[in-house]
């Protein structure tokens, strides 16, 4: 079956119980609030698509649970996480004051280079503020994250911290892409086996290349040179290790004798 999507993301819901991640999830994933949640056991998780630039992004989006006693299960999540979000609220400053923590299991749990951003939830109850915006900004500061203030209950910013994360690692995602491919045209393959035991036959070649989804191993006449877009060879003509993709392999051989040079899966 086809993708249906371009980029397939993974983003974390944090922070301590009762400040509203579950509720943040539902308005973003269904465009609805319930005010009868209860606390969330263990992990759970939703899917939306959206569309950023052409581009269609599926989204996929835990929310773990904030008690101490399901750390132990909630940190292995962490693990392959591209975007993480921490999440406080606003009426409750140790819910804040325990974004440091959240930070620090972040360092310990998650890859290096996940993408983090701070909310400030509960936003529409100003009148029971025990954190301020400006507080909630240094934070995000000290850190180099976004913030934003959110409300899932009256649908403030939920829709945008969401899309402007999943641009960020959008963003982050096609720089890498770039990198391990600077030549948009393709790479010539490189020749790694020859014979000419007898000039009057046909002489095999054996080529590599690689693509974001797989790569195919030819045999082609010798001298032949073809220009196939894809990521970076090593030395001897074999797909490189950097890779971001898993690679599926595929063998396509094409008879050189056949006439129609047909190739097969």
């Amino acid at each position: 079956m086809a993708k249906t999507y371009d980029y397939l993301f993974k983003l974390l819901l944090i922070g301590d119980s009762g400040v509203g991640k579950t509720c943040i999830l539902f308005r973003f994933s269904e465009d609805a609030f319930n005010t009868t949640f209860i606390s969330t056991i263990g992990i759970d998780f939703k899917i939306r698509t959206i569309e950023l630039d052409g581009k269609k992004i599926k989204l996929q989006i835990w929310d773990t649970a904030g008690q101490e006693r399901f750390r132990t299960i909630t940190t292995a999540y962490y693990r392959g996480a591209m975007g993480i979000m921490l999440v406080y609220d606003i009426t409750q400053e140790k819910s804040f004051e325990n974004i440091k923590n959240w930070i620090r299991n972040i360092e310990e749990n998650a890859s290096a280079d996940v993408e983090k951003m701070l909310l400030g939830n509960k936003c529409e109850l100003n009148e029971k503020r025990q954190v301020t915006k400006d507080r909630g900004e240094q934070l995000a500061v000290e850190y180099g994250i976004k913030f934003m203030e959110t409300s899932a209950k009256a649908k403030i910013n939920v829709e945008e911290a969401f899309f402007t994360l999943a641009r960020d690692i959008k963003a982050k995602t096609e720089k890498r892409l770039e990198a391990n491919n600077p030549v948009k045209g393709g790479h010539k393959l490189k020749e790694a086996e020859t014979s000419s035991r007898n000039p009057t036959c046909p002489v095999k070649s054996q080529f590599y290349f690689a693509s974001q989804q797989h790569h195919a191993h030819f045999s082609l006449p010798r001298k032949h040179q073809i220009l196939i877009p894809g990521t970076p060879l090593d030395e001897v003509g074999h797909p490189s290790d950097n890779s971001l993709n898993p690679l599926v392999h595929i063998r396509v051989t094409f008879n050189p004798t056949d006439s129609h040079n047909s190739g097969k899966l």
